[in-house]
């Protein structure tokens, strides 16, 4: 009887909540970056520019996720979150109806609404609901559960369009439809859950996070490097198809259903500072060598490696757990969104224009801003907190 408790409290926890959303988020937008380029390409003739003027109206949204804060003196951050995860769902259900520039744009923009939105929030409740002392390790165990649910939309893709021979406007809607049926699931499965720390309802901008800021805008940085230009080469310039794009994403959440767990218990270990330099120093050579591969199975092999780097990014957000007052979570997670994306915005657009004449010079472009990230992770103290949040501070000059 006491199993059975602990199971139905553990199914109605804020931590099963954390992993189900997890899914519904890549139902909706693993299938939508899957399908993306070839869709653009095969059915609305894009070019590398106008790809990289989609990607850039498509984190608009993540440059304005610091209005986040304002709607949260309306709806609570939970129901805030869902309401996200379902426009995420209807965008992309939508986007294969209108294969045109115009009707892309469009349908990004209301599916990337949805999405940056939820990231923010999702943010939020994870540094808020997961204890400090066990974060990396749960944040490794949803990132792993998200790779899972990676796997079946891959795995489904491959079937419906390879066997199956699904069009693309019934592919978008079936994951499109899938994302908003989860969503209407949690919404009567789990409580509105207590708020522990009331959170500050206003845009926060404290002058001791600025490491963790710029670290978060080079993210956003280079993140566009391989988000657009390193999965846009794998159909430009290799001519990968639908169906082999999703056996590079299997290969990919294989890697982080397996490692993820493991990286979150590496980073309690060893922390957050040798973590991220890891994480940039693999980068710099992985961006290194896109810029002058010309082999299609040596690029997907990059490809998969830049991929299993990202899932070390858990400790910028256990960084920012460990030196954060617990009322500054919801408030610095629309703020560092909005950090992210001031670099999204600019970099799809322009370097979608320098894509056209010299590929070579985006992923090299990618390889220093991962230089400039390695530099700024080594400031990080090896037991960061608040008051002690940069290896130049005070406290920090016998530990540095």
């Amino acid at each position: 009887m006491s199993i059975f408790v602990k199971h139905r409290a553990f199914l109605r926890s804020p931590y099963f909540m954390l992993i189900l959303m997890a899914i519904a988020m890549q139902l909706s937008f693993a299938s939508w970056q899957n399908f993306l380029n070839n869709f653009a390409h095969d059915k609305a003739a894009f070019t590398g520019a106008d790809m990289g003027l989609l990607q850039s109206i498509r984190e608009i949204p993540g440059f304005l996720a610091f209005t986040a804060v304002f709607v949260l003196l309306l709806l609570r951050e939970q129901t805030f979150a869902l309401i996200s995860l379902a426009v995420l769902g209807l965008g992309v259900a939508v986007t294969g109806y209108f294969p045109t520039l115009t009707g892309l744009l469009i349908t990004t923009f209301i599916m990337s609404v949805g999405f940056h939105y939820y990231e923010t929030m999702n943010q939020s409740l994870q540094l808020q609901w997961l204890p400090k002392e066990t974060a990396p390790r749960q944040l490794g165990v949803i990132l792993a559960v998200g790779s899972f649910g990676q796997l079946i939309v891959f795995g489904l893709i491959i079937w419906l369009y390879q066997w199956a021979k699904l069009p693309y406007t019934a592919l978008f809607a079936i994951f499109g439809g899938l994302t908003l049926a989860l969503v209407a699931f949690m919404v009567f499965w789990f409580p509105q859950f207590k708020e522990e720390v009331p959170q500050i309802k206003k845009i926060v901008l404290r002058k001791r996070y600025w490491l963790y800021y710029a670290l978060t805008f080079m993210s956003g940085a280079r993140r566009q490097i391989f988000v657009v230009f390193a999965a846009w080469m794998m159909v430009e310039k290799f001519g990968f198809e639908v169906h082999e794009v999703s056996i590079l994403f299997l290969i990919n959440v294989a890697f982080n259903m397996y490692f993820a767990p493991k990286i979150g218990a590496a980073i309690i270990r060893f922390g957050e500072r040798t973590a991220l330099t890891i994480e940039y120093i693999g980068l710099i050579l992985v961006f290194t060598a896109y810029a002058f591969v010309n082999d299609p199975i040596l690029g997907a092999s990059l490809y998969v490696i830049d991929h299993f780097f990202f899932a070390l990014a858990i400790a910028l957000k256990t960084y920012f757990q460990k030196i954060a007052d617990p009322r500054d979570m919801a408030p610095t997670a629309s703020v560092a969104f909005t950090i992210n994306h001031i670099a999204a915005v600019v970099i799809p657009v322009v370097f979608g224009l320098i894509w056209i004449t010299n590929p070579a010079a985006v992923f090299l472009a990618g390889a220093g801003f991962a230089f400039i990230s390695l530099l700024l992770a080594r400031l990080i103290p090896r037991h960061p907190m608040e008051g002690h949040e940069t290896v130049l501070g005070k406290k920090a000059v016998a530990e540095a």
